[in-house]
């Protein structure tokens, strides 16, 4: 996914940029990270935010001192990651919904879904399960964690592979949901967060030791 942007603008500044994907950063945090000096970062941030790609936000109290500056990644920073489907994925979807109504084109969407599942490794352990399911988001673009939750399982997304059709037609995570459901072979909650900033989730029900 990120293979020409490294071409584009180095290893340094993308790791910045898919930190700031995930989290606001002052320059320690995001130093941290990515293992270099506070000035070192401090350049490639100047870089980043002279083009237009992350911004500063705020400011933050920090253990070492004065307020520290806040950055965070902007829309165009956003833009800057596969997102060329939309026009054509709103535009079907709007199609479908027309001619075949909306209960069609959520059918025909989680028909998708579940023909992309396909590919995934079979396995009878739950945990293995929800991580392949992650595993092929990620795969289409998505940045997403697993976590443990008292109801079984959550895949948390940290931006929407799909962000640039879901606003208008939030039907279209169907594809996603489907795909959870037909891996973990469990209930799946979706619970996207579909505001200015589009982040995937889908609640997973199912103890770990349950089986398939």
């Amino acid at each position: 996914m990120t293979n020409w942007l490294t071409r584009l603008l180095g290893e340094t500044q993308v790791k910045i940029l898919l930190l700031l994907r995930r989290s606001r950063q002052t320059i320690t945090g995001l130093a941290d990270h990515v293992e270099l000096t506070d000035n070192a970062v401090r350049t490639h941030v100047a870089a980043l935010d002279r083009d237009g790609m992350i911004e500063q936000v705020g400011t933050r109290r920090e253990a070492r001192g004065k307020p520290a500056k806040v950055y965070a990644l902007t829309r165009e920073g956003e833009e800057l990651f596969p997102k060329a489907y939309a026009l054509v994925l709103s535009g079907l979807v709007e199609e479908i919904s027309r001619g075949e109504g909306r209960e069609r084109a959520i059918a025909l969407l989680r028909a998708v879904g579940e023909k992309v599942a396909e590919g995934a490794e079979p396995s009878r352990d739950p945990k293995a399960r929800v991580r392949a399911a992650a595993a092929i988001l990620r795969s289409l673009g998505g940045d997403v964690e697993v976590e443990r939750t008292d109801q079984g399982w959550l895949i948390q997304g940290y931006g929407c592979p799909l962000s640039a059709v879901t606003s208008r037609h939030p039907e279209v995570c169907a594809v996603a949901k489907a795909i959870v459901e037909e891996i973990t072979g469990q209930r799946v909650t979706e619970c996207c967060d579909r505001s200015d900033r589009p982040r995937c989730a889908f609640q997973i029900s199912g103890a770990p030791s349950e089986a398939a």
